[in-house]
């Protein structure tokens, strides 16, 4: 390469010049023509310019970029925008101003309807009286302080960075609500509404700032204390001193005020009357977070804080216009709107109660009027009119629960909540704290089959496999035993049964099993996916029998997914709500396929031999109004007889029926043994009893026709005869004997063996299967184990539920 092309490759770009010819030149090969041509310099050349031009073009990238984004613009930016902010704030500040307290004005009647549109109630009596500061002791005032705004008196009035937040999450349309100070709290009670927007929420910053500046620290806690909603229709301080301790608010404990205080966050739930274990345990939490918040500001000495005990309200008065039924009908369609609300709006639950109650809201309920009327009526007919309190104390301790919802739909078309909203606060068709028992039982044969469990020997789980149903047999998992062996109801042994058996007599020893074969966690999984509250719930095997706890809505929805074919129905008594500002609309109480179709009809069909064949015969089967109509069902009662229920349905209506053992005076679980007159041997009011015959005398009663289950199955009683195997059933005890006011046994199966076949008063849907039973991996009967009584139904020594007839089944005595 001469000179002239190495100037050529620099002006190209190339870092170096390109090597002199006479140094770089590659030797010739030999034999080579002196004509070939020199190429070593002119390729270093090339590679030199392209570098040269990538190099360029990088450079040039960088300083686009550096051009756009420059730390200059990045920071001339930001100040703009904080500029634009502090501007915009200044505005604001200028044009909004304290507008006038409506907290009185928000008050208007709510009005509640049946479906067909008739009034139901109007309720809009308001239970509000405000009272100066210097009425409420100074460690009352200060529980309120330590529970929402330790900095009360000494910020300024907003929490910037809770209020940045709750922006930041309306922006993103997470709704939650972010930290706000009382100052804040009683502006939105006050001067605005609970609405989670952007423009709400920079006048409640505004205003909050004016109001710190204008009033004292004093009249904003007064203004707070006396605006708050704190449940049981009370506004303010001293309605709340009456309506949870019936004293003036003057007089009020530093433990009642920290009870007042905790309520804030939560009215409705951490109602001492009314809350459920879970919220009785988180106000109890909440109580001491107060007392120890006071402690840690020095409002309250340590050791009289060590000193104080949980100040139990006391139970409310009846509020006008909710007496009867009424009341348990609306606080059930409050709850529900108010969560509606919190799900839509984003607003706490506490916000949610406080725009719900007397705020003009016009309120429509599924409930059907005449089945509603029909279901107050049966429950008295067949039983509260056969209690007699002066006559028997435990006569006074039955509570009796029902709900009745359309599985097609999912309407709660009729609810009775106890004899008198205005003689007993709690609703028992929502309470959960009672075991549902026996009812349990088939949500683990849905799992079993649901998940094509098989037994620990391999073999599918199915309405004919054969278990074993000794009483008190110890369930084993792979050989090792898990030291879980219920006994049956009255110690009975049954030998080897099938499932379907099984079911129709309730037989503990064999759902035990079943749990552990399928696999306690898939059991509790199902369980949820029907609808039952299983958070918190452990996945032991105790649980196979029922020994959590739940309510008849609940045991209503789970029975109305099986019905509606494994799809999912959230019961639901709420039909529409509106007022001035917005309405609500309620979701598809009919959700997605939870268990397959399979599953949920074989489960259908199995449980129509527990009312032809089992627990259930006498009071359901042999009900004069049956009429043909085909059933399926569930008896439970729990142990030591403290609860007793009967879920069933047919294909157009669920209703599950729970009867409640609670001490009048302490609230306390009680038995209900004896109740009616009943004798002491055995004197236990069972499933099979009194809650089956409530169910069987409203649900023929109010039925519109009779229906047959459209089931896609070939298991179960319903496609095939429900027979027993020939296996050796000892003698039973004689039935005992009942006063003459007292309702039939409820089963005649515990008192004699069960035969081959037992005719059905419901002729099957499908031809009956030959599929030959199933044996399963459970080990045989003990052959040192003496039988006992041939009677089905539950009992066992960790508390779970139970079941059998009425008047035939006596107290296990095995524990």
């Amino acid at each position: 390469m001469g000179r002239a092309e190495e100037r050529r490759a620099r002006q190209r770009g190339g870092r170096r010049a390109a090597p002199r010819s006479s140094s770089t030149a590659p030797t010739a090969a030999p034999g080579a023509g002196t004509g070939a041509p020199v190429t070593g310099g002119r390729a270093a050349a090339r590679r030199a310019a392209r570098s040269g031009k990538a190099g360029r073009a990088g450079k040039a990238k960088k300083s686009g970029i550096r051009r756009l984004f420059t730390w200059k613009k990045i920071v001339g930016t930001f100040l703009g925008v904080c500029l634009l902010g502090i501007g915009t704030f200044i505005v604001l500040y200028m044009m909004v101003g304290i507008p006038q307290g409506n907290a009185v004005a928000q008050q208007e009647s709510n009005v509640y309807k049946f479906s067909d549109g008739s009034i139901l109630a109007r309720k809009g009596t308001v239970n509000r009286e405000s009272v100066s500061l210097d009425k409420v002791p100074v460690e009352v005032q200060h529980c309120f302080v330590a529970a929402e705004n330790k900095s009360f008196y000494h910020d300024s009035g907003v929490d910037l960075k809770g209020t940045a937040r709750g922006l930041l999450n309306t922006l993103s349309g997470k709704g939650a609500q972010g930290g706000s100070t009382i100052t804040q709290q009683y502006v939105k009670n006050y001067y605005l509404t609970q609405d989670q927007t952007v423009t709400r929420k920079l006048k409640e910053l505004v205003i909050s700032l004016k109001v710190d500046q204008k009033l004292s620290k004093d009249d904003i806690l007064a203004g707070y204390i006396n605006t708050s909603y704190y449940g049981r229709g009370a506004y303010g301080i001293q309605a709340a001193a009456q309506a949870y301790y019936r004293t003036d608010a003057s007089k009020l404990t530093v433990e009642q005020g920290a009870y007042l205080a905790a309520l804030l966050q939560a009215p409705s739930q951490y109602d001492w009357a009314a809350a459920t274990p879970t919220g009785k345990k988180l106000v109890q939490e909440r109580w001491n977070y107060v007392l120890n918040n006071m402690v840690e500001q020095h409002w309250l000495d340590a050791g009289k804080r060590q000193a104080m005990k949980f100040p139990v309200p006391k139970d409310p008065k009846g509020t006008p216009g909710l007496e009867g039924q009424k009341g348990y009908l609306i606080d059930l369609a409050n709850k529900q709107l108010e969560q509606q609300l919190v799900k839509q709006e984003g607003i706490s639950m506490a916000q949610a109660e406080a725009e719900v109650v007397d705020r003009g809201w016009t309120i429509t309920l599924n409930i059907d009027k005449k089945k509603q009327a029909a279901l107050e009526r049966t429950v008295k007919e067949q039983l509260t009119s056969k209690l007699d309190a002066k006559k028997r104390k435990v006569d006074g301790d039955v509570q009796a629960g029902a709900v009745s919802v359309d599985p097609k739909t999912g309407k709660v078309l009729a609810l009775y909540g106890g004899e008198d909203y205005f003689k007993h606060y709690v609703n028992n068709a929502t309470r959960k704290d009672y075991q549902p028992a026996s009812t349990f039982k088939p949500v683990i044969l849905a799992a079993a089959v649901d998940s094509g469990a098989e037994t620990q020997e391999g073999q599918p789980i199915t309405a004919n496999t054969l278990y074993d149903g000794t009483s008190g047999r110890q369930a084993v998992d792979h050989g090792v035993k898990v030291g879980f062996g219920p006994p049956n109801e009255d110690d009975q042994n049954y030998g080897q049964i099938t499932v379907q058996t099984a079911m129709n007599q309730s037989v503990n020893s064999v759902f035990a099993q079943m749990g552990i074969d399928v696999g306690m966690e898939k059991v509790m999984s199902v369980a949820g996916k029907l609808g039952m509250d299983t958070e918190g719930m452990q996945a032991v095997p105790a649980q196979t029998l029922g020994s959590m706890g739940a309510s008849p809505l609940e045991m209503a929805g789970i029975y109305a997914t099986l019905d509606n074919h494994g799809k999912k129905v959230t019961p639901t008594v709420l039909a529409k709500a509106e007022n001035k500002t917005r309405q609500v609309k309620m979701p598809d109480p009919i959700g997605d396929e939870v268990i397959s179709r399979e599953a949920a009809d074989t489960v259908t069909s199995v449980l129509t031999g527990v009312v032809d064949d089992g627990t259930a015969k006498k009071s359901v089967r042999d009900n004069p109004l049956r009429d043909g109509q085909q059933v399926a069902g569930k008896t439970g009662t729990s142990d030591e007889n403290k609860s007793a229920w009967f879920t069933g349905y047919t294909p157009k209506l669920v209703t599950s029926v729970g009867l409640f053992g609670e001490d009048a005076k302490s609230h306390a679980h009680t038995t209900l043994t004896g109740a009616t007159g009943l004798l002491p041997s055995p004197g236990r009011i069972n499933g099979g009893g009194y809650p089956a015959q409530i169910w069987a005398a409203y649900t023929f009663g109010v039925m519109d026709g009779t229906s047959k289950f459209d089931l896609d199955t070939t298991q179960g009683a319903a496609v095939q005869p429900s027979t027993s195997p020939s296996t050796s059933v000892s003698p039973s005890h004689s039935a005992s004997e009942s006063p003459s006011s007292a309702p039939p046994s409820a089963s005649e199966t515990e008192s004699s063996p069960p035969p081959s076949h037992s005719p059905s008063s419901t002729p099957p849907s499908h031809s009956p299967s030959s599929t030959p039973p199933t044996q399963s991996s459970s080990p045989p009967p003990d052959p040192s184990t003496s039988p006992g009584a041939d009677g089905g139904g539950d009992g066992n020594p960790f508390d779970p539920g139970g079941d059998g007839a009425q008047l035939t089944d006596r107290e296990h005595t095995t524990r």
